[in-house]
């Protein structure tokens, strides 16, 4: 498997971005470039990542809501994420990512609608349009898991992908984002195990933190660094390494290089634990 997070380093070409990540101790990243790249540049840093053996993990698409109450909100999410999942097949990202959207105001917010059958359908039909506009042979658009929007269990995944049935329709895991209560939290290599035995095979990428279960009412579970949490990282690192790609983890959402540095460690020293090769 492979590990990747931010470069904080300075760079100003593919070549410079390259080393970068691999300075940073990092086999994986995510796609440095904009949809308005033109091709010369996507296909250097195509070839540099290639030349350095660095995924490129995932293009985000975060920050439009595709299933938005707002017309012309959808509209433009619409096109954004085909716009993103366009670069990742020019550049061979391993997918394109973003979530299935909100019915509220906030892109990725809960919402009392969002779990409701006409929102599942709503969810189909944008993914549907997103992939038929782009018809990627080498990439796929995925959705992230998440604790209050589709898909926010494994089956609830299964079942999207039946409904949406694509065959560039994949799947990127964040499993903290599907612990949501106590008995969850305290056993997450139940839910971990549950995730890569019905998913595994479509898994294109994973992100990597932590979660913390606090000791106050009513339920608080707060997002925190890897090794500060309860996630089974034994069980992950096994799991993602058992898989016949070679799937990235991407570290995220921490406040600073110093942090991220830590939470690398962390990583690096549980799969060493577990007989796990980053490459």
């Amino acid at each position: 498997m492979r590990l990747g997070g931010p470069i904080f380093a300075d760079w100003d070409d593919a070549a410079s971005w390259a080393v970068a990540v691999r300075e940073a101790g990092f086999s994986a990243a995510v796609c440095p470039l904009q949809p308005d790249a033109d091709n010369d540049t996507v296909r250097a840093f195509a070839e540099a990542a290639a030349a350095a053996d660095i995924a490129i993990a995932e293009v985000p698409a975060f920050g439009c809501n595709p299933i938005s109450g707002d017309r012309q909100e959808r509209a433009e999410a619409i096109r954004t994420c085909i716009s993103r999942l366009e670069l990742a097949e020019r550049i061979g990202a391993r997918c394109c990512v973003n979530v299935a959207g909100s019915r509220g105001p906030a892109w990725a917010g809960a919402h009392p609608d969002n779990l409701t059958e006409k929102t599942f359908d709503m969810t189909v039909a944008s993914v549907r349009e997103i992939i038929d506009a782009v018809r990627p042979t080498r990439t796929y658009y995925t959705l992230e898991t998440m604790p209050w929007i589709f898909p926010h269990t494994p089956d609830s995944y299964l079942e999207l992908i039946r409904a949406v049935d694509r065959e560039a329709f994949a799947v990127h895991l964040d499993p903290v984002n599907l612990v949501t209560s106590p008995e969850v939290a305290y056993n997450t290599g139940v839910l971990i195990r549950e995730c890569l035995e019905k998913l595994g095979p479509r898994i294109r990428s994973c992100h990597g933190k932590d979660i913390q279960l606090r000791d106050r009412l009513t339920v608080h579970l707060d997002e925190v660094r890897p090794g500060t949490g309860l996630l089974d990282y034994q069980t992950f690192l096994r799991g993602l390494d058992a898989l016949e790609d070679d799937v990235p983890l991407i570290l995220e959402h921490l406040p600073d290089e110093d942090e991220y540095a830590r939470a690398a460690d962390y990583i690096r020293h549980v799969a060493a634990e577990a007989g796990v090769e980053l490459r």
